[in-house]
């Protein structure tokens, strides 16, 4: 291994030709970091021709077709199949890594304890941050939100955009292909569900949360809107109703507790306060979009837990979102 390169194999995973410009940010963001990774592999999940462009647009990166069933899931499995590193990290392809990224993960594995390390995602908005956008819910547009740890901690589930795992978990764990983003449509979390499985394989180590670890997470215009808002958080809670499903409530809903219970009323109170001083009158709209994004999220996951119920549930949800 050379002096200036570390053992990690970055996998980006990308699926239509309508994000190239975020997907060769991402790229180019790879390239330039302080410490060369060992490869970068682009898995293409069931686009041809996306993958011929890629192959002739970057000829040193590594760029492979997904071979398992369509979706983030099984393009990740397709990546970890054909990646080297000793650790495995994942980007997604409308993010884009700070130079000291790599140098960050590969420290916080000093740590033997350490078994999957995350970093923080700040968004990148097409102008500027919307002002009713509460900061709490910066998750739906893929974020880290107010309530995540500020310094390195110990967390349940790390965020998929900017995660990463020694080479040694998928031995044992593999992300359950046709759950995940299949496409633009999410179905079931992923991300936590793969996290919480970690976990219970490797009971005597730690998933990280490293904020130095820090990416930027493109945000598309459609994603400013009102209407995705409350769609991503209705989605949400069909997705939280299908994990609570695999891996009951206690572990699936462990996290959200403290979020549900201190974080969005405190996000509330917050804004009011803003709104009722003069600081931000912006402030009252944040409240509102926090009851409001709370609201759909709860009334998803009564929706989802209702039809898993139902004689007919084929296990799949139908909730979608724009890409």
């Amino acid at each position: 291994m050379q002096e200036d390169m570390l053992d990690i194999s970055v996998i980006i995973c990308a699926y239509t030709d309508k994000r190239w410009d975020y997907l060769a940010a991402a790229v180019a963001s790879v390239q330039r970091q302080t410490k060369r990774p060992r490869e970068l592999i682009i898995v293409v999940d069931h686009n041809p021709a996306l993958l011929e462009r890629i192959q002739e647009r970057f000829p040193d990166v590594r760029a492979v077709a997904n071979s398992q069933p369509r979706g983030s899931s099984g393009a990740k499995n397709a990546g970890v199949a054909v990646a080297e590193g000793e650790i495995i990290l994942f980007l997604d392809d409308d993010a884009e890594a700070l130079p000291d990224w790599l140098e960050q993960i590969w420290a916080a594995y000093a740590d033997p304890k350490v078994i999957g390390v995350g970093g923080a995602l700040t968004a990148k908005w097409p102008d500027k941050r919307p002002a009713w956008f509460p900061v709490e819910f910066d998750w739906v547009v893929g974020c880290t939100y107010r309530g995540l740890p500020e310094v390195a901690t110990p967390v349940r589930n790390l965020i998929g955009a900017n995660m990463s795992f020694r080479r040694e978990v998928f031995e044992k764990v593999l992300l359950y292909s046709g759950i995940g983003h299949v496409g633009s449509r999410p179905f079931g979390g992923s991300d936590p569900d793969f996290c919480i499985r970690v976990g219970q394989a490797f009971p005597d180590h730690v998933l990280l949360h490293e904020p130095k670890a820090r990416v930027l997470h493109n945000v598309s215009q459609q994603r400013t809107t009102w209407g995705y808002f409350i769609t991503r958080c209705y989605n949400e809670g069909l997705s939280k109703s299908l994990l609570t499903r695999r891996v009951g409530s206690k572990a699936g809903l462990s996290s959200e507790r403290a979020y549900t219970l201190r974080t969005l009323p405190t996000g509330v109170l917050r804004g009011l306060a803003e709104a009722a001083t003069g600081l931000d009158r912006a402030g009252a709209r944040r409240a509102w979009a926090i009851v409001a994004g709370f609201s759909a999220t709860v009334w998803g996951y009564v929706v989802g837990s209702v039809r898993q119920r139902l004689p007919t549930y084929s296990g799949s949800l139908t909730g979608e979102v724009a890409a």
